[in-house]
């Protein structure tokens, strides 16, 4: 039986010893006996870490507000090098407080909010720190970031496609088995068109109803059992990769070993259950079974 409990103080103690004081005592701690291993599983640092946002694309901007008292002149530039002026024209008087007027101004302009920009750096050259309501300043940013916009989208270049390659690259397979997952019409239309001349349906589609590696895997059994040819010496240096077997429950698939390229395929064969059940993608198999009762007829008097 597994049980656990948070942790609220862990003392290092020694070598690969701790102290350590439950948040709550847990009930069945005297089951715990002498050199019993805990082991550490919620990590509250590196929880705080996965939730924090880590994937935001967002286009850096440098501010630069300039101008004189009848007329503030704004300046983004992005790190495209695509840069645009605004300008607001007003009768804007000089700050009682110049440091907090100086402040107030870098702060507000470094307010991007949700758009797609951040500011990687504000700078004031006016010639004295002059007094803005927010307001002004909030509506003077917004009109500036919307022309950044307009530009860097009239100078937005579409990638271009690649000619299609004249003669057509021929694949280097002309039959594919049903590993390669062909299973619709358009993937069936890709691989002809570039010489593929047999194509056998995805195992999805229910016509390998024989034994097939139903698994390809790196990890190879007779490796971890010290049973493999390759690092094999001595005597069972000669040993060849036969089959084995894997036993679960009612269950039993081969194994067969393709040393070559290192692998290890299970052999199995699909279950008669599945035969019957509607093919992935199909018509039948999108209908939910709340859909199909309501087709069926309604009986009488009820």
């Amino acid at each position: 039986m597994w049980w656990g409990f948070r942790a609220n103080t862990v003392e290092k103690i020694g070598h690969n010893r701790y102290r350590v004081w439950p948040n709550d005592m847990p009930a069945d701690l005297y089951k715990v006996r002498p050199h019993h291993s805990l082991n550490r599983n919620l990590d509250h640092n590196w929880q705080q870490a996965l939730t924090k946002t880590s994937s935001e694309r967002r286009v850096a901007v440098d501010i630069m507000l300039g101008g004189w008292q009848e007329q503030l002149i704004l300046t983004l530039t992005s790190e495209e090098g695509i840069s645009i002026t605004h300008t607001l024209d007003g009768m804007f008087e000089e700050a009682n407080n110049p440091e907090k007027a100086l402040n107030n101004l870098k702060d507000g302009l470094a307010k991007l909010g949700q758009t797609i920009y951040y500011a990687c750096e504000v700078q004031v050259t006016l010639p004295a720190a002059l007094f803005v309501p927010n307001s002004l300043l909030n509506q003077f940013r917004r009109e500036a970031i919307d022309m950044l916009d307009t530009a860097r989208l009239a100078r937005y270049q579409r990638g271009r496609r690649k000619p299609v390659a004249q003669p057509a690259p021929v694949y280097p397979q002309t039959h594919l088995s049903f590993l390669a997952n062909v299973y619709n019409h358009k993937a069936r239309e890709f691989y002809h068109r570039y010489g593929v001349q047999l194509i056998d349906a995805a195992y999805e589609a229910h016509q390998e109803k024989g034994d097939v590696p139903v698994m390809i895997t790196r990890h190879c059994l007779r490796f971890a059992f010290n049973l493999c040819p390759k690092q094999a010496k001595g005597n069972i240096k000669s040993w060849k990769a036969t089959p084995m077997q894997l036993v679960h429950g009612d269950e039993v698939l081969t194994l067969k070993f393709d040393c070559r390229p290192c692998e290890m395929h299970v052999i199995g064969k699909i279950k008669n259950y599945i035969l019957k059940m509607p093919q992935p993608g199909s018509v039948v198999a999108s209908v939910s079974p709340e859909a199909l009762m309501k087709t069926l007829p309604k009986r009488r008097g009820v």
